[in-house]
């Protein structure tokens, strides 16, 4: 069978965010299925990574997944100053696998050929930069073609670098709103998961002085942790129940929901970790009624994506750009004292006010044309 596309009405779906467009693509033979979600457009072509997961039980819960995270990627855009819009590709990987295979990755470059350059995408859970050299092949709207063309190298550390140097700008940022001062020496923190962005974080906490409590699901990393610095830990189960000053998640998302909220002793919430809050609007007043400074995750987590769409700029350059996420942090934190409104409320608003500007100016632009 040859490879198909379709473009599914998916306006029913609860997380539908008058998403620009969605496409499906698949080709059975050689076990590729794909959704592509481009969110929004207003500030220019959709930016977001690829996703390669095997274990989606469904169509509908990969599509939720695509979703709500084109949407996010779409608001970390926009908070974070970048000329871009927000999209997201998954694919579901067959059952047992980790990465995708070649074929797989070919096939994802035809797709986003279909979506004629409104939509590029890069390295994500489960896809690696060797595979984006390989949709290179058949594609330019993938970020190893913009590297290449732009004559740049990646920079040392990559994404996750500036990922974990955002979320250190943004606890700092938590910590001065809830405590009047950036200093962690000696704060309680718990941090689940232990990658390379959550890695990074701890080497930058733990020079603070702070008190870390850390879990991972892989046992060797944990076992790691405590050797190299001597920290605390956990369970992934019992970590956000932990009696520490900050929780910071940084594995998967989901953390807070109706079983974990009422238990966390926490005063702030301050992770890499995407999509925390499962139900947004319930948990994220949730959270504001307990008096819980939580940095929502699009924009705390945002040092990233900085750092792949800004191709060719200098260490120097993202860097600042990435701290500059403790600024906006602390415009959210007090916006959110000021008005009485959870976090995630006020970033939204200020997503969306933004994007209203962007559109006058541009429906002003064209009267006058």
């Amino acid at each position: 069978m040859a490879l198909q596309f379709s473009y599914p009405d998916v306006s029913w779906h609860p997380d539908f965010d008058n998403h620009e467009i969605v496409l499906q693509a698949q080709d059975p033979d050689i076990g590729f299925k794909s959704f592509i979600a481009v969110h929004d457009t207003t500030f220019g072509p959709a930016r977001g990574g690829c996703r390669y997961w095997s274990h989606y039980q469904d169509d509908n819960e990969a599509l939720k997944d695509v979703l709500r995270l084109s949407q996010g990627m779409t608001y970390k855009n926009t908070m974070a100053n970048l000329p871009y819009g927000g999209g997201k590709a998954v694919i579901m990987g067959p059952k047992g696998t980790q990465n995708p295979s070649p074929e797989i990755m070919r096939a994802l470059g035809h797709a986003l050929n279909e979506l004629d350059g409104i939509y590029q995408t890069g390295e994500d859970v489960g896809t690696r930069t060797s595979d984006f050299k390989i949709a290179g092949e058949v594609t330019e709207h993938v970020r190893t073609r913009s590297v290449e063309r732009a004559g740049a190298i990646d920079l040392p550390g990559g994404p996750p670098l500036y990922t974990a140097h955002g979320v250190y700008a943004g606890i700092k940022a938590a910590t001065l709103h809830k405590h009047g001062s950036e200093d962690l020496k000696d704060v309680r923190i718990a941090v689940k998961g232990l990658g390379n962005v959550a890695w990074t974080l701890c080497e930058l906490l733990v020079q603070d002085g702070a008190d870390l409590t850390v879990t991972d699901i892989d046992q060797d990393k944990l076992n790691r942790a405590k050797e190299v610095w001597n920290v605390n830990t956990s369970t992934p189960d019992n970590i956000i129940f932990e009696d520490v000053d900050i929780y910071s998640p940084c594995a998967l998302g989901g953390d807070i929901n109706d079983q974990t909220i009422d238990k966390i002793k926490a005063g702030i919430i301050a992770g890499a970790a995407n999509n925390q809050l499962t139900d947004v609007k319930k948990h994220g007043q949730a959270l504001h009624d307990a008096g819980i400074a939580h940095a929502p995750d699009y924009v705390i987590n945002a040092g990233g994506v900085i750092n792949v769409v800004l191709v060719g700029k200098s260490h120097e350059y993202v860097m600042t750009r990435t701290q500059n996420i403790g600024n906006t942090l602390i415009n959210i934190f007090n916006r959110s004292k000021i008005e009485n409104k959870n976090t995630t409320e006020i970033a939204n608003m200020m997503v969306k006010e933004r994007l209203e500007e962007a559109m006058d100016e541009e429906g002003t632009a064209q009267k006058c044309a």
